[in-house]
């Protein structure tokens, strides 16, 4: 990985060689690069952890004046149980998946020696931003290396030893392997974000992870195509036949697994029909585990009579704002859906309100009724809509999708966890012994194309 003071148009330039390079290598050299990549993090685990505690304490620090999220330092923090490990089985994940270069998703003669080919290739140079987590170096330089696309990468300043450290592990691997050495660079300096956004002639995708003003900052300074999500306002709605045991299940996972991902719950929806009843008992899971429920009257009230002195405190009224903020935290924000003679309306009315205020990442619904979920997320216009599950499968990893690059909430080319699916694009190519398109006509009197599908 090049830690290089050069100017952006160079970076990009060099880049975009690298990139011409890299798609033509097979995919036992990728391989193998992945594997140098997964056995130089491990053997400098102690070094990058080190980098990291560094990063942690200025971030505890930040925490403590109150000009940093603790959000922000839970993601940041790699001595966490479990993270470390993840990061390396990320590599691993990445590499065992089959190669996404060179499917060939279509083939069609359209004339004796003369056939058409629909085959998936890079799609060239990607520029990553990314805030905090210094895993996603690890994560997006495999999965870049996998799909033969180069990567420049920018994160966040309350990580930069962590990522100048990783950075360095990364270089000494690559150089070992075919894949160039310019495939993966590093920029460190703030500065040089909106010069490289600048280099629409070279750089092919920008895909910004982080905040939503990150996102925006990003969409509204540049011409390259942009993939990304500004929130993960992720809602759930508890639906008039629930069932108690597996609302509660499904909500505390989806809130408080990990409160800080862009996949945990932000907003809870409730059908006044339950709010005696599987709400309670939902509240008081929630409660056990530390989580403040900004609550609507109705849900409010329904929790007035049954809380405990303890529990009150994390208890206060919502704002309209509320159901359009993404906490990160141990905060949910509650509504209650009327009840109606006929439960499709109150359905629909859930959908309503997370149509108007999702941020299009996922949304789930709770209930027994088979008709219910496909009305549900057949009309919720989201990246991810569940049944009876989890927001947090909303995950690369969990798709088997190997990690993921990022979320995308976009409607064009790639949406949900990007994996290697999303960081390849296709092209076209026709083989064949000197024919003219000149000689073919449809209406005339030219030959006639004759289109017919061959097997793959």
């Amino acid at each position: 990985m090049s830690l290089t003071d050069s100017s952006a148009a160079e970076i990009a330039k060099t880049a975009s060689m690298a990139s011409r390079l890299l798609a033509t290598l097979p995919g036992a050299a990728r391989n193998d690069a992945l594997s140098a990549l997964h056995e130089a993090i491990a053997n400098s685990r102690v070094e990058i952890l080190e980098a990291n505690s560094r990063d942690v304490a200025a971030a505890e620090r930040a925490v403590e004046a109150g000009v940093l999220n603790g959000s922000v330092l839970k993601r940041l923090d790699l001595s966490r149980p479990g993270k470390f490990e993840d990061m390396l089985q990320g590599i691993l994940s990445v590499k065992d998946l089959d190669d996404p270069v060179g499917i060939v998703t279509m083939r069609t003669l359209l004339d004796d020696d003369l056939t058409l080919e629909k085959v998936s290739c890079p799609i060239g140079v990607l520029l990553i931003i990314f805030e905090a987590r210094p895993e996603v170096i690890a994560n997006i330089a495999a999965l870049s290396i996998k799909s033969g696309n180069a990567a420049i990468l920018k994160g966040g300043k309350e990580s930069t030893e962590s990522f100048i450290t990783i950075s360095k592990v990364i270089s000494k691997a690559i150089a070992s392997t075919r894949v160039p050495k310019g495939s993966i660079q590093l920029v460190e300096t703030r500065e040089a974000v909106s010069s490289l956004l600048a280099q629409d002639s070279h750089i092919d995708l920008v895909i910004p992870r982080g905040s939503k003003e990150l996102v925006r900052f990003v969409q509204d300074n540049t011409k390259i195509p942009v993939l990304g999500h500004a929130d993960g306002l992720c809602s759930a709605y508890i639906h008039a036949d629930a069932d108690l045991d597996m609302a509660v299940q499904v909500i505390v996972d989806s809130k408080t697994n990990y409160p800080a991902a862009c996949n945990s719950l932000e907003t809870l929806l409730v059908h006044e029909d339950v709010l005696q009843t599987v709400f309670p008992a939902v509240a008081e899971a929630l409660f056990a585990k530390g989580v403040a429920l900004r609550c609507d009257p109705p849900s409010k009230e329904a929790l007035a009579s049954r809380v405990v002195d303890a529990q009150r405190s994390l208890i206060s009224e919502a704002v309209a704002c509320d159901y359009k903020t993404e906490f990160l935290d141990l905060v949910l924000a509650v509504k209650t859906i009327p009840s109606d003679n006929q439960s499709e309306k109150s359905l629909d009315a859930a959908i309503v309100h997370i149509n108007n205020h999702s941020s299009k990442h996922t949304d789930i619904i709770i209930t027994k009724s088979a008709s219910a979920a496909e009305h549900f997320m057949n009309s919720v216009d989201s990246a991810g809509v569940f049944w009876n599950a989890s927001t947090r499968f909303a995950d690369g990893m969990r798709y088997g999708f190997g990690t993921e690059v990022g979320i995308s909430t976009n409607k064009i080319h790639s949406r949900g966890p990007v994996g290697l699916d999303g960081l390849t694009i296709y092209k076209y190519k026709i083989r064949g012994q000197g024919q003219k398109a000149g000689d073919y006509s449809e209406t005339g009197c030219g030959k006639r194309y004759k289109h017919k599908a061959l097997p793959l």
